[in-house]
């Protein structure tokens, strides 16, 4: 496919994994002002559990996690297609190109459940096996649930820091 993104970027809010709108035209090569007239024109097609606009503490949340001009970028809220949303504008948007998005993205949501199950396996079979094993590994098991948690990146202070303790380091 030619001229459309390998790379989703696919947030989750209020726990459904959604594609915002301006992702959506920039795949589907359209403004997303038209993209969201071709929604508007046929609203009975996207009930909320296939389309809502994000609200404001999510569209902060978003703001703050990319980092946009205060003279430049969209103003209001964009809009979160779920899954079948997303099926839903091929209906709607009839193009060749979007029918191969369409396709993409419906590719990108399987891997992503898939990747989610097979997480959830090993998480199963890890617990069946501490059972099994009981103290003698618990070590072990305890080491491998941290390396499956996602780390957070560590910030230190920046700047100078001192010691408020008051108390002097013999030398």
């Amino acid at each position: 496919m030619t001229n459309i993104p390998t790379r989703l970027e696919i947030f989750t809010f209020r726990g459904q994994q959604v594609l915002l709108s301006s992702t959506l035209a920039v795949l589907y090569g359209v403004a997303p002002k038209v993209l969201l007239q071709a929604v508007k024109r046929n609203i009975e097609r996207f009930p909320e559990d296939f389309m809502f606009q994000v609200n404001s503490e999510e569209w902060q949340n978003l703001k703050s996690q990319n980092v946009t001009s205060s003279w430049g970028g969209v103003r209001t809220p964009p809009y979160a297609f779920t899954e079948q949303g997303v099926a839903m504008l091929s209906s709607v948007l009839k193009s060749e190109r979007a029918i191969k998005v369409n396709i993409e993205i419906m590719r990108a949501f399987v891997r992503l459940r898939k990747l989610a199950s097979e997480h959830q396996e090993l998480s199963h079979r890890i617990d069946a096996l501490e059972l099994r094993y009981d103290e003698q590994f618990s070590a072990i098991f305890d080491a491998i649930r941290q390396l499956m948690v996602p780390q957070q990146p560590q910030t230190r202070p920046i700047g100078f820091t001192a010691d408020l303790s008051g108390k002097k380091e013999k030398k």
